[in-house]
C-alpha cells in the first residue's frame, strides 16, 4: 500500500513538473503564391549568419521560451525573393555575392528584434512583434540602401498549450513583413531601377532610421487586433543572438 501511494506522488509529480517545461517552437511559414509579376532582373539574396541561427530565449514565469526562428526564415526568404525577382542566386556571404556575374544587386535581411506577449498578460491572445533590416547593396558590395519593416501577427490562445498560438503569431508576423515588402519595394527608388533591369548604385543612406509605424492587422480567426508598439512590450534581440548594429533605416510601413 505504501509502496503504491508512493508511486502515486511520484508520477503526480512529474505531471507537475512536465507542465512547467520549456516552451520550443519553430515557426516555418508557407507564403502564398503571390500574385505580382516579377521584376525582370537577377540579384544576390545573402541570409548571413544572425538569420540562420537566430534563436530567441527568455524565462517568463519560471518556464523556458525558446524560439527558433532560423529555419522558418531561411525559407520564407528563399520563397520571398523568389517571388519578387525574376531570377535569385544565394550567396553564402556577402564577398561571395560581390563575385557573381550579371546582378543587378545584393540583399541581406537581419533580424534586429523578436518581441512576444501571451495571453496571461493580454487575457485572450498571443501577439508577436518581428522587426527587419533588409541592407542593399550594389554589385560591388557597397551599401546604397537599407529599409527597416515590422511584421505583427497573433492567435487566440489555446487551451491545450502554450507552443502552438505562439508559433502560429510567430508565422503571421513572418508572412505579414514578406508582404509588405512585396508589395512596397517595386514603388522604392531600387525597385524601379530594377524593374527596368538597371544596376543599382551607390547612394548615400537616410541620415536617421525612420520610425516604424505600428499598424495593427485583424487576425486570420477573427481575434483581436495585434496592439499597437506603445501598448506592446519593446521588442528584445534573444540572449543568444544580439541584434547586430543597425545601419541608417527608411521605413517600410
Amino acid at each position: 500500500m505504501r509502496r503504491t501511494l508512493l508511486a502515486a506522488f511520484a508520477l503526480g509529480l512529474l505531471a507537475g513538473l512536465g507542465g512547467c517545461g520549456n516552451v520550443h517552437v519553430k515557426p516555418q511559414p508557407v507564403l502564398p503564391r503571390a500574385l505580382i509579376v516579377p521584376l525582370p532582373t537577377r540579384v544576390a539574396l545573402v541570409v548571413p549568419k544572425d538569420v540562420r541561427g537566430y534563436i530567441h530565449k527568455e524565462t517568463r514565469w519560471g518556464v523556458d521560451w525558446d524560439v527558433d526562428l532560423g529555419t522558418g526564415h531561411r525559407l520564407l526568404l528563399h520563397d520571398l525573393f523568389a517571388a519578387q525577382f525574376r531570377e535569385v542566386v544565394e550567396s553564402v556571404d556577402l564577398d561571395a555575392a560581390r563575385k557573381l556575374e550579371g546582378v543587378r544587386a545584393i540583399f541581406e535581411p537581419h533580424i534586429d528584434q523578436f518581441a512576444f506577449t501571451t495571453s496571461r498578460e493580454t487575457g485572450r491572445y498571443y501577439a508577436v512583434t518581428i522587426r527587419y533590416r533588409i541592407d542593399v547593396y550594389t554589385s560591388a558590395g557597397e551599401l546604397t540602401d537599407s529599409y527597416a519593416l515590422t511584421g505583427y501577427g497573433n492567435c487566440l490562445a489555446s487551451r491545450i498549450g502554450s507552443a502552438r498560438p505562439l508559433e502560429v503569431a510567430t508565422a503571421s508576423a513572418m508572412r505579414d513583413a514578406a508582404a509588405k515588402f512585396l508589395v512596397q519595394f517595386p514603388e522604392l527608388a531600387a525597385g524601379k531601377h530594377l524593374a527596368h533591369d538597371e544596376a543599382l548604385v551607390a547612394e548615400k543612406p537616410a541620415l536617421d532610421a525612420s520610425e516604424i509605424a505600428a499598424v495593427p492587422i485583424e487576425a486570420a480567426d477573427g481575434g483581436p487586433p495585434v496592439p499597437a508598439a506603445s501598448d506592446a512590450p519593446s521588442p528584445q534581440p534573444g540572449p543568444s543572438q544580439p541584434a547586430p548594429a543597425a545601419a541608417p533605416a527608411r521605413s517600410l510601413r
